[in-house]
């Protein structure tokens, strides 16, 4: 018996019935006395349209309305005239309302939700499945944001009129050949021009993705991207009166790649001398903790008593109360494992020059603590340490160096560490250092592949890096279209809980995740409501024949048998055809 309403309640959960009983229709009159086209008179039809039961998120209503039509034979739009009050309450055809599909597509959005959690929130309002939430989230909520974004148009003239349009274009790296997904944002407002996916990245591609912007006949003064092969030919085909700017961020990335590339091996080499020296010491065979560290919850760690001058997280996480001195010692130690695993953040934060700086602080602590009192195990920490930084010490120097270089032309054109500067002048001061850096070079044989990479990158870079200092407006990196994409990827992320599901996601729904909606949960509900029926048709349209293109993207062996027994159906009701003629 109790297997049996197991299975009950589970059977339950899988059918999730709904069941509505209309109500008393509320009938809506169309607002309209005049036809919108030639202005003749209106008149009432004499029967009742777009019948049907809707729930909301405070009630379940029967509506329907009672359509005009223009008397006038020679109207072009001989069409039935619908209620607008009617068109607010929900999409045709639909039988959820807005504010039902503006608050799933919210919690789901904003709330970083799970589809099952948001069916949950919605249910003591609204009869609802899990697979119900799934497609009004993305073939309703998604779709009416877009067709909201939309109505921007007429704002981004008078932008353009004003100021000229600045536009920002990045694309997020494919997985496994897919097609790359690009974005075109006015950097003005934010708000989205363009954005799905390209098959290609090459000048014909970028320039049929670029054209329709160009074709709205707006002066654009400006374009923010990094330096992708095939961009700047299309935007200069595209926008030939626009001013390129390149991303300083990606410049300097790219000049430090040989730097970046020798200090990552400095660092290898390093923590290998160093775990060689003094391996045994920094990583003990056996272990002065237990595998149980500090712990909380019913059943706690025991507090344990600090020693006199440890420090407070030293002493908790040891199982014994330390003496002060090896307190002091163990802390040395972990601070050389610490050192030993930095990672690096080019360009600027370099993991190797990082922790020779840092071991050699280690080495001056050590020291002084030696002139005071030996200790055998810190005098052999010191002499591994000595002896470790002394197999990198001419390639940190030359390191060291380059490192400085990346930093003046970093400090040159930052506008923040200057007075006001036209670009004209930024570029007369960051060529006078790269006349430095080659002069430097030329001195230490070295450094000379270094000076050479800074000297060839600059040159490719010049022409876009120096814009940004005359149009205020025009931001320095395109960071912010970066960090959309890794947003969208932790959203994602957190709603999904895998990384492969989330990849997914993006190529089937990514344009749509990426365009902003208002924010508001009232204003998005306001927002959807005043989404025009035909164009959210269109974009439902474009939806569903962007994600027919996965349809055979399955790994279930069930669902691939079904999908090609279907084929072999569709196939053999074809008409005989001789493929010879």
């Amino acid at each position: 018996m109790h297997t049996v309403s197991i299975l009950t309640q589970k059977e339950q959960r899988m059918r999730t019935p709904k069941t509505l009983y209309p109500t008393t229709a509320t009938i809506y009159p169309c607002e309209l006395t005049d036809c919108p086209q030639c202005h003749e008179p209106l008149v009432n039809l004499p029967y009742l349209n777009g019948r049907k039961t809707i729930q909301t998120m405070t009630e379940m209503l029967t509506i329907a309305f009672r359509p005009k039509h223009c008397v006038n034979p020679d109207c072009t739009e001989r069409t039935r005239w619908p209620a607008a009050t009617w068109q607010h309450l929900a999409p045709k055809g639909g039988t959820y309302g807005y504010d039902v599909i503006a608050q799933l597509g919210w919690e789901r959005q904003k709330g970083r939700t799970r589809f099952a959690e948001v069916r949950a929130r919605l249910t003591p309002a609204v009869q609802i499945s899990e697979s119900q939430v799934r497609y009004l989230y993305h073939f309703q909520y998604l779709p009416l944001l877009a067709c909201h974004e939309r109505q921007h148009l007429a704002d981004l003239a008078t932008v353009a009129q004003s100021t000229g349009l600045i536009l920002g274009l990045d694309g997020l790296m494919p997985e496994g050949g897919e097609p790359q997904l690009w974005v075109v944002r006015e950097l003005h407002h934010g708000w989205t021009l363009r954005c799905g996916w390209l098959a290609r990245q090459d000048h014909t591609t970028f320039a049929e993705f670029l054209q329709p912007i160009a074709d709205l006949g707006l002066p654009v003064a400006a374009t923010l991207s990094d330096k992708q092969t095939g961009l700047l030919p299309a935007l200069e085909q595209v926008f030939p009166q626009a001013r390129h700017s390149f991303c300083q961020v990606h410049y300097l990335s790219n000049a430090a790649r040989p730097i970046a590339a020798a200090d990552e091996q400095m660092k290898i080499t390093l923590r290998k001398t160093v775990r060689a020296e003094i391996g045994e010491l920094i990583s003990p065979k056996t272990p002065t903790k237990t595998g149980v560290l500090t712990i909380t919850g019913l059943l706690p760690s025991p507090v344990v008593t600090e020693p006199l001058g440890a420090e407070p997280d030293a002493a908790a996480s040891a199982p014994t109360v330390a003496t002060p001195r090896e307190t002091i010692v163990q802390d040395l130690l972990d601070r050389v494992r610490y050192l030993l695993v930095l990672k690096a953040r080019p360009p600027f934060r370099l993991a190797g020059i990082e922790m020779v700086e840092q071991l050699q602080q280690v080495v001056q602590c050590l020291n002084q603590l030696l002139r005071h009192q030996p200790e055998p195990r810190l005098q052999r920490l010191h002499e591994g340490l000595q002896h470790a930084l002394k197999t990198v010490r001419a390639d940190y120097r030359d390191l060291r160096q380059a490192a400085d270089w990346l930093h003046q032309i970093a400090e040159t054109l930052d506008p923040a560490a200057n007075p006001p500067r036209t670009g004209q002048e930024v570029q007369t001061e960051w060529q006078a250092v790269l006349e430095t850096i080659q002069a430097e070079s030329d001195a230490q044989p070295r450094l000379k592949p270094y000076a050479e990479t800074l000297r060839t990158v600059s040159a490719s870079y010049a022409p876009g890096l120096f814009h940004t200092y005359d149009l205020a407006d025009l931001p320095r990196t395109n960071n912010a279209r970066e960090s959309e994409f890794r947003d969208l990827q932790r959203r994602l992320l957190a709603t999904t809980g895998q990384r492969g599901a989330t990849k997914r996601w993006i190529q089937r729904s990514g344009a749509w995740e990426l365009i902003p909606g208002p924010s508001t949960l009232c204003e998005t509900i306001q927002a959807l409501t005043q989404v025009a029926p035909q164009e959210f048709a269109r974009e439902q349209q474009r939806v569903r024949t962007h994600r027919r293109r996965f349809r055979m993207h399955t790994r279930s062996a069930k669902q691939a048998d079904a999908q090609l027994k279907d084929l072999v159906r569709r196939w053999k009701m074809l008409p005989a055809c001789n493929p010879l003629k």
